[in-house]
Order: structure tokens, then sequence, then C-alpha cells
């Protein structure tokens, strides 16, 4: 067994919904990119978890697209990391079936998720919406994944991943790895810009509180000139200056300046300067990821042989979880 074989696996899906937020990339997608040296990381644009609400077809096509570029415009590098489409793998579904005659009703049922989902959607209730974290369970199942990059409101969906695990290695015996949670030790928590008491968040109904990667450079300093602040016009990090401390946060990731530095630099001179400088820092930041993607984009042959040699790669190490899966169960043996 040689060296690469013994890295643990990390295994993350991310639904083509529009492009990442800055607060992702602050927090999640830059540290994937240290990850890839350390770990073997299976990176999933999870389009069949994308319809349980309903999608415009053109468009979902170019967001997983779009988001399979910005990937590697972020960093990721394609031959180190299995990069590919979900609905490309079928074992993906096939799990998921198997799964969900080892998940109870009452599990799902308990899921918050669905509950918020259901509330929001209530014209379109499907089955799907419910019985996704099944799916999800079998996304991170069928590669004996060890760690899943999560954040707090999917611990609920990793718990019934590896409940499940449990359920069916104690009836069937040892099959399934039960993943642990990872949580980066690196990335801040970036706050929205219109509510700096709330995690930035690209299902935001608000454009004003959210910046995404691919935002124009006129947009993103629009947003920051618009960001919730205070009334002190003091630049100075502490207890009950929510909007100053998550600005000046960016800022700080932005540029590597530490928050004494910045605060500094910005004595006097109030919030006006302060919210064009992180701006700036931001679009100089996210500059080459945008361009890198449109680029990429523009580039639809290369990117078609990196999802279907990548499915391929992902594929075969599904289908040796598949084989032990249908012997185990009782299937016949095709």
């Amino acid at each position: 067994m040689d060296n690469n074989e013994r890295k643990k696996i990390v295994f993350s899906g991310v639904q083509p919904s529009g492009s990442i937020s800055l607060g992702n990339y602050i927090g999640a997608l830059r540290n994937w990119v240290d990850m890839q040296d350390i770990y073997n990381c299976l990176y999933c644009v999870v389009d069949m978890h994308a319809i349980t609400v309903r999608q415009d077809p053109k468009k979902l096509r170019e967001q997983t697209l779009s988001l399979l570029a910005l990937y590697i415009a972020c960093g990721l590098d394609p031959v180190k990391n299995i990069m590919y489409i979900q609905s490309h793998v079928p074992q993906h579904a096939e799990l998921s079936w198997i799964l969900n005659c080892y998940t109870m009703f009452g599990e799902l049922s308990r899921m918050t998720q669905f509950k918020d989902k259901s509330a929001k959607h209530a014209d379109n209730v499907n089955a799907g919406l419910f019985d996704y974290p099944v799916l999800m369970a079998a996304d991170i199942l069928l590669y004996k994944t060890d760690l899943v990059p999560i954040g707090h409101d999917q611990k609920q969906h990793l718990e019934l991943a590896r409940n499940v695990a449990e359920r069916f290695n104690g009836v069937h015996g040892n099959t399934f790895t039960v993943p642990e949670p990872f949580i980066p030790k690196v990335g801040g928590r970036i706050m929205s810009l219109a509510d700096p008491e709330k995690k930035m968040s690209k299902s935001d109904e608000n454009p004003n509180a959210i910046v995404l990667l691919l935002d124009k450079p006129e947009d993103i300093m629009k947003k920051f000139k618009r960001a919730v602040t205070d009334s002190e016009a003091v630049v100075e990090y502490r207890e009950g200056k929510a909007g100053i401390n998550n600005l000046m946060t960016i800022y700080s990731i932005a540029t590597g300046k530490t928050m004494d530095e910045i605060a500094n630099e910005f004595a006097g001179r109030g919030y006006g300067d302060f919210k064009v400088a992180v701006g700036e820092s931001v679009v100089e930041m996210l500059r080459p990821i945008r361009e890198k993607t449109e680029e990429l984009l523009k580039s639809p042959d290369y990117l078609e042989s990196i999802y279907k040699e990548n499915a391929l790669r992902a594929s075969v190490l599904a289908e040796r979880t598949m084989e032990k899966v249908r012997k185990k169960v009782g299937f016949v043996k095709k």
C-alpha cells in the first residue's frame, strides 16, 4: 500500500445553485486547497440534490459547469482531487435506495431543514425534499469517507449518515466507514453585510447581504459601501460592533493585516474610507478567481474532459462499495 492509499478520504458536495459566497470561500473553499495535499478529496457538484426544488434546466446546466470551473479557479487541482457531477455516477442513486430501507421515517421527519424548506416551498413539498438526507448519506458512505467538512446546518444530516452506517453494519457486518465531521482550524466566520448578527448565506434574499465570488467589481464595491455598521465611526475590533468586526475580519483575510494594524491605519478616518478599502481588497482578492472562471467557461471541451474523467474515477471507487453492499443485502451478482 502506498502513501496515497493511506491518506484519509474527505468528501464534500456543493449544490449548483448560483455562485459560491465570500463566506463559503473564506470559511471552506480556501481550506480545501490546502487539504488536497494532505487527504484524498472528492468534491461533488450535487445536481441531484438541487432538483428537490424546481430548477430551470438550462440554468441548472450552466450553474453546474460554472461551479466546476469555480472549483478549479479557486486552486483545486482536478488531478489531485476527484471533482465530478453527482448525476454522472449512478451508484449515488442506487445506494440511496438501499439506504432508504435502513432509514427510519421518524428520523427523516425530525430533520429541521425539511421543515424549513417545506415552509419556504409549500407548493412543492415532494418526497425528494423529505428524503434527500438519505441521498446525502449515500454520497458520503459510497466512498468510505473518513471526514466530511460541514457547517452547523449540516450536523444533523451527518449524524443521520453515521446512524444509517452503524445500523447497516450492525445487520450485515462491517461495510461502511462511519464518517466524522471535519471542522478546519483556519477560516473566519463571515457575517451578512446587511445583518452582521447573521452568517453570510448564498440563500439570503437580500442581494446586498452577500458577496458572490463571480460578482462584478462595481457590484462588490456597492455592497460594501452599503454594509451595516454602527454610529461610532471608530474602526476598532470589540464587542458590540458586529458590523465593523465583520468588515475588519474580511479586510484582515484579504490583506494579511492584524486587527491592531487595521485600527491604526483607519484611526480618525471614519467608516466611508474603511468600507471603500475593504471593498477594494475583496475585489483584488477575487479578481483572479473570477477571471480564471470566465476563461474556463470559454473552454467547454476542457471542462467536459475533466468531469467525464473524474466521474470515471469516482465510479471505480463507488462500484467497489456497491459490489459489497449488493452481496450483503442478497442481490444476485450481475
